[in-house]
């Protein structure tokens, strides 16, 4: 039984932790331009309202393209007024 109590315990940590990843995507779709000169600097390319950045992928292929991106929220920002800023790990 407490065999039992411990693998249920750590499945349910799994999931949970699954959960709260799939959370934290953000899904948008939009045409992606390159970043300009702004107020709050950061960020490569925007969408929408959303500043983007990415390390896996090249977003200049995608320019004045309508993409949607998969990614994460970076932590601490908006900053200055700015936009969310956004970790793009997919384009789909």
């Amino acid at each position: 039984m407490k065999q039992y109590k411990f693998i249920l315990f750590n499945f349910l940590i799994c999931i949970s932790i699954i959960s709260c990843n799939k959370k934290n995507n953000i899904k948008i779709t939009g045409t992606i331009y390159k970043q300009g000169i702004t107020t709050y600097q950061y960020g490569t390319h925007v969408i929408k309202n959303y500043a983007l950045r990415s390390n896996s992928i090249d977003l200049d292929l995608y320019i004045d393209s309508v993409i949607t991106v998969v990614g994460k929220k970076i932590d601490g920002y908006p900053v200055e007024r700015g936009p969310e800023y956004i970790e793009v790990k997919k384009i789909k």
